[in-house]
């Protein structure tokens, strides 16, 4: 239903609950809202945020947190039924803050990620990303439901890489990433393939920082660094059990000029590519 704002009617945003838990939790915040009759600006000064912030969770730009949906329980005085519907969110797949990271990702005209251990997952091939899906399933880290989230917001992520113009995106993996053998020799082998051709394409830029780097690799922890389209930045990093989003500008640049240091370090793209081709040899003759 359309609501008056300064004097004129402007269309809300239609909602889409069955999208996935954050999309329900935004569409319960509303109906709990429009049932005290309160703005957006109404509810966050109840609730001590912005305006700005309650739209977001509301239309799902931004996932709910715990302390957030505590607070408009009190405020909207509905028990525990936002923190209940908070747990779902957090149950899924996707670690927190990385769907906001998302949102930011499919703007980017630059990416550049830093990746230990497994190929980043806009890298990698259906196959080897099932195959790392599958040892979560096995270890009961996720569920069969969840294995399937996450490939599918994968593959949603892959695609938005082909819109034109695409996104330039430097990737330097540590050694590690195209060394460990992952679903098999079949799935490893097309997997280095799949480096090998995304080295050749134009909008990209691939390298592999040695193990011989030591203590000169700049970073200890998977990184991603994200250019939106006014050339302002945002960085992405995860631990075990959260995202983190990152717009303090002194801290990027710290970031980028430690990233710039591990490409200087790094094997040039030539170099890296023939090291991938040969452990591919070396898998498949």
């Amino acid at each position: 239903m359309p609501r008056k704002f300064l004097g004129c009617w402007a269309a809300r945003k239609e909602l889409e609950p069955e999208k996935s838990p954050a999309a329900k939790f935004g569409q319960l915040l509303r109906t709990l809202r429009d049932e005290h009759g309160w703005t957006q600006d109404e509810l966050a000064d109840r609730m001590g945020c912005s305006g700005t912030h309650v739209s977001a969770v509301e239309t799902g730009r931004r996932s709910p947190t715990p302390r957030f949906a505590a607070s408009g329980d009190r405020a909207l005085g509905a028990g525990d039924r936002l923190q209940r519907q908070c747990r779902a969110v957090r149950h899924t797949a996707l670690l927190e803050g990385f769907p906001d990271y998302v949102a930011q990702e499919v703007r980017a005209v630059e990416i550049r990620l830093f990746e230990l251990g497994i190929v980043p997952g806009l890298l990698q091939t259906r196959d080897y990303a099932a195959a790392i899906t599958r040892g979560e399933v096995l270890r009961g880290a996720i569920t069969e439901h969840q294995a399937e989230e996450r490939l599918s917001k994968l593959s949603e992520r892959q695609e938005a890489l082909k819109r034109t113009p695409a996104p330039m995106v430097h990737a330097v993996l540590d050694e590690s990433c195209v060394r460990r053998p992952v679903g098999g020799p079949e799935v490893m082998a097309a997997q280095l393939d799949r480096l090998a051709e995304f080295a050749g394409l134009p909008s990209s830029i691939l390298q592999v920082a040695p193990f011989d780097l030591g203590e000169r690799r700049a970073f200890d922890l998977p990184v991603t660094l994200v250019t939106l389209p006014d050339w302002s930045y945002v960085a992405y990093a995860e631990s075990a059990l959260q995202g983190r989003m990152e717009r303090d500008t002194r801290f990027l640049q710290s970031l980028l000029r430690a990233y710039h240091q591990l490409q200087a370090e790094a094997l040039s793209q030539a170099a890296s590519v023939a090291m991938i081709e040969q452990l591919r040899k070396d898998i498949i003759p």
